[in-house]
């Protein structure tokens, strides 16, 4: 990751403006450039700007200081301060307003949404799905190494993880679960250390550091490691405590900022806990896992089967450099909220295109389904699996967790589909594992 040039200051660029005041051409030319925030449809970084055509008549830091002006009309300040305590603030250009309304609305309504979706009692086996996908994803970005289908596999059964990659998805699943009750209350810090530990259980080198800050002598910085340079120094630790409060009192929205759309709110969050790093290890994780918890406590419900983290997977370096690029312009957070706004973009547009797919599936098998009198909707969705995956193993754990219901439901429902022979038990240790009917299908079209 090649660390982006740091921007020119306002400040440092002020005094451009009596030379241009001299030539009215150059000075008419920058008025128009300053306008507008962005640069064509994109709010660009100064690192990107130098290798652009500037406006004519005008010089790069010329059309820098317009851009800055046009930026610093609509900056909003929030609460939170680099470790020089310079504060650190936003605007919200076009793109950035259009984005904030289109998924405001997909993440908080159910318009035009499928039934499975908006039913509380289907929508248990997407919102698993989906816990299993940031779970797997969230870790993978911090260096689990394993297979989808492995780690799937095992959050589905519910075995023992056998390493720490396996253990890292195993805690984010457990973290997401968590956040589902958190999100019901005002976030304090014991929650955030509570979330921490949940994350980091068994996987540090010293499994006293989960769930406490780092110490003055744990020098904590973001390198890289190809480069062999430092990207980030988080602020010192004796600034933690009070940093997690303020931090702690602006997700609550009870900080003195004024009104920040409940999204914005999240996306911040995000930000300014991987921005102070608070932890020895672990801060990602814990970054992502607050945004979900505040998205989910602002009532947009629907990011809770959204997964972010599998888009971000896809281009890492993006999203280091939304936190460079922020970090390098004098704290304007734009850049991380375009980034972020983008990904939920992306996360969402590929949800309502997987609740698609599983329509159009669900559409396909149900003139086999239809017409199995008596089957609860565990177990059609079950026997859809199945006739999609022929040898796989089901078991009464596995359905449990599949479908959020208790061991006794789950144990009927599985004897059942038994009973009507569309399922084959056999007994593997202590365990009955349950597999497809090799003419299942046949069967289904046969009752």
């Amino acid at each position: 990751m090649k660390q982006p040039k740091t921007a020119p200051t306002l400040s440092e660029l002020i005094p451009l403006m009596s030379e241009l005041s001299k030539d009215a051409d150059a000075f008419s030319a920058f008025q128009n450039a300053m306008v507008s925030p962005l640069v064509g449809t994109r709010y660009r970084h100064w690192d990107k700007l130098q290798h652009l055509s500037p406006p004519p008549k005008l010089d790069h830091r010329d059309w820098w200081l317009a851009l800055k002006l046009a930026r610093a009309g609509g900056r909003k300040r929030i609460p939170l301060a680099d470790r020089r305590g310079f504060p650190f603030s936003y605007v919200l250009p076009d793109p950035a307003q259009e984005l904030l309304f289109s998924l405001s609305t997909d993440l908080g309504a159910s318009l035009e949404l499928p039934e499975k979706i908006t039913n509380p009692h289907t929508r248990d086996a997407y919102y698993v799905s989906s816990l299993i996908e940031e779970s797997i994803t969230s870790s993978q970005l911090e260096g689990a190494v394993t297979t989808r289908k492995v780690a799937e596999d095992m959050l589905r059964s519910g075995r023992e993880p056998r390493n720490k990659s396996e253990r890292m998805i195993v805690n984010n699943f457990a973290a997401m679960q968590r956040i589902g009750e958190l999100c019901k209350v005002p976030l304090k810090p014991e929650h955030v250390f509570e979330l921490h530990s949940i994350l980091c259980d068994g996987t540090l080198d010293n499994p006293d550091d989960a769930g406490r800050f780092r110490r003055a002598n744990e020098n904590i910085a973001v390198w890289d490691n190809v480069a062999n340079e430092i990207l980030h120094v988080p602020p010192v630790a004796d600034q933690l405590p009070a940093r997690l409060k303020q931090l702690c009192e602006f997700a609550n929205a009870g900080s003195k900022e004024g009104f920040v759309a409940p999204m914005i709110r999240a996306i911040l969050i995000h930000f300014w806990l991987a921005y102070d790093h608070p932890f020895v290890d672990g801060n990602g994780r814990t970054a992502r896992a607050l945004f979900y918890w505040s998205m989910r406590r602002a009532g947009h419900w629907l990011s809770e089967i959204v997964s972010i983290s599998s888009v971000i997977k896809k281009g890492p370096a993006r999203y280091a450099k939304a936190f460079l690029y922020t970090e390098s312009d004098e704290g304007d957070l734009t850049y991380f909220i375009l980034y972020h706004l983008d990904v939920l973009r992306q996360a969402t547009d590929a949800l309502h295109r997987y609740i698609k797919r599983k329509v159009e599936q669900v559409g396909r098998l149900s003139e086999i389904l239809h017409s199995s009198a008596g089957l609860n909707h565990r177990q059609r969705e079950l026997l859809a699996h199945a006739l999609r995956h022929p040898r796989q193993e089901y078991t009464i754990d596995s359905h449990r967790r599949s479908h959020n219901v208790v061991y006794q439901t789950a144990r009927r429902d599985l004897l059942e589909l038994e009973s009507l022979n569309y399922l084959v038990r056999l007994k593997r240790g202590q365990e009955f594992v349950f597999i497809p009917a090799r003419d299942l299908e046949q069967k289904l079209e046969r009752r």
